[in-house]
């Protein structure tokens, strides 16, 4: 999952990391190595580059769009003066001829240097691994994956055998990849050898090359996590229970590093949703899958640019379109892992709405699961009390009022905003028991249907299909004892349910 959210953070296609995985471990083991080393590799390769995120503010601030900068650095040697030039050539990219000119000049003065900037990838790399619990050894590979072989790398300096085996692996595999999506194994092998003995390890070179149509063999086909998984049998691992949610909230702290404007939003979400769950009647179990769901559901953030996020202005329809991707793209991330698409069917619920104003998918009323409208109400709470770019945080109490607006515009469950806001330490209405254990919705159903309406009518009313008004008034039958729309009509009559309070 992780390596997925590299990808789009780097402007590559997703499971891009983990076709470099599976090229470093057939090196791995055409070298012959252990499996402890193997599984360093593995490790390194699906580790190497989730740093590179970190600093997408700076990078979208000097070169416009930070993922394209990124997809296009696999394509240059950054030794080299053409490489540079090239790189540079992209400050205040999108903009005006002078508006570009002034920033060259900021960044020649104040522009990351490529230490700076690889100190701070590594630095958040480093973080995470620890926070997973990886090996030092693994550390170590990480720390040097920016080395090359010619000693022009960062941060560390290193050069040819000084650098670790793992990283020198990875690095080639990484860039060979990329090469071969684009051009086929020839091209894998052209920049390979072009970059023999500068960026590249040039005995890996003559190993990766001896091989490439094998190496590289299914690579684009394959289903690369299955894929990855049966090349090193002895990695795959279950998490306790206690393991997977400290390897979330490392993940969720890690996601929110995308912009200074989310830091800390994923946790703040994951902690309102989950008592707010509770609150709101959901089983321990539930409400821990709710939870869970809000520490990663922004995790499609990073397939979008900062030049986006960190806009001060208005939102073009273009880029709004963008936004309107991230939920989806982090179902698409947490479907690849059977353990993990539960999670995934949740988060991408977030900005939903129950009149089918939200996204991605335009859901409407019952289409929208209880989690989903816990999880969208917390995320809007959390979001309204944040700054954000083009404004102000919010008061508390102005969040609450806004949430509470958008109950009445058919936006948000009310029980679900209600117990998002009693989460939140806000005094709110209290929840009322209906006659024969009828929920809300039920209810709202039953004073539709007394009053004539039938089942198709009632489904356009609430903005659900004609099947769910079906399957509802069937379940208020059960409920109250009865067996036609008279009876039930006696029943409201009796217990006072027939105007709305």
């Amino acid at each position: 999952m992780i390596s997925l959210g590299t990808d789009l953070g780097m402007g590559q296609p997703m499971e891009h990391v983990l076709r470099q995985s599976l090229i470093s471990l057939r090196l791995a083991e055409r070298l012959g190595l252990d499996e402890a080393t193997r599984g360093v590799v593995y490790y390194v390769s699906l580790l190497a580059w989730v740093g590179c995120h970190v600093d997408a503010y700076e990078q979208a601030k000097w070169f416009g769009d930070d993922l394209a900068l990124k997809a296009d650095a696999r394509h240059v040697d950054m030794s080299r003066l053409s490489g540079k030039l090239a790189m540079f050539s992209r400050v205040g990219a999108g903009r005006g001829l002078l508006e570009r000119a002034r920033l060259g000049v900021q960044f020649v003065g104040d522009g990351l240097t490529p230490r700076e900037a690889i100190e701070n990838h590594w630095l958040a790399t480093n973080e995470l691994a620890a926070a997973l619990g990886l090996d030092p050894e693994v550390r170590d590979g990480l720390y040097q994956t920016f080395e090359r072989w010619d000693g022009k790398g960062v941060p560390a300096e290193a050069s040819e055998d000084e650098i670790l085996l793992a990283a020198r692996i990875v690095n080639l595999a990484d860039v060979v990849e990329v090469f071969h999506r684009a051009g086929g194994v020839d091209a894998a092998v052209a920049v390979a050898r072009e970059r023999s003995g500068t960026q590249f390890d040039p005995a890996l070179v003559e190993l990766f090359c001896a091989d490439a149509a094998a190496v590289l063999d299914g690579i684009d086909s394959i289903t690369a996590w299955p894929a990855v998984i049966g090349a090193e049998p002895a990695l795959e691992s279950v998490l306790s229970d206690e393991g997977l949610d400290a390897a979330l909230e490392a993940i969720a702290d890690f996601t929110d590093l995308k912009s200074p404007w989310t830091l800390g939003h994923s946790r703040g979400v994951a902690d309102l949703a989950f008592p707010a769950a509770k609150l709101y009647g959901l089983s321990d179990d539930d409400a821990k899958l709710v939870r869970r769901a809000g520490l990663v559901h922004d995790l499609g953030r990073l397939g979008v640019s900062n030049a986006i996020w960190d806009k001060r202005g208005p939102l073009t329809a273009t880029e709004l379109e963008r936004v309107r991707l991230h939920p989806y793209l982090t179902e698409r991330m947490l479907a690849s892992s059977e353990a993990l698409a539960p999670l995934g069917a949740v988060s991408v619920q977030h900005h939903e709405r129950l009149d089918g104003s939200g996204y991605p998918r335009g859901l409407s009323g019952d289409a929208i699961t209880p989690a989903g409208r816990i999880l969208a109400a917390a995320d809007s709470y959390q979001a309204m009390t944040e700054p954000r770019p083009h404004r102000d945080a919010r008061t508390a109490d102005e969040a609450a009022a806004e949430l509470r607006a958008g109950v009445r515009d058919a936006l948000f469950d009310g029980d679900a905003v209600e117990a998002v806001l009693g989460a939140a330490g806000h005094p709110v209405k209290r929840r009322r028991g209906w006659p024969g254990g009828l929920t809300n919705r039920e209810l709202e159903v039953l004073r539709l249907l007394v009053r004539g309406l039938s089942n198709k009518e009632i489904a356009e009313r609430l903005v659900i299909s004609r099947r769910t008004a079906g399957s509802h008034v069937e379940h208020i039958y059960s409920k109250i004892g009865v067996s036609n729309r008279a009876q039930a009509s006696l029943f409201a009559i009796k217990h006072g349910l027939t105007i709305a309070d």
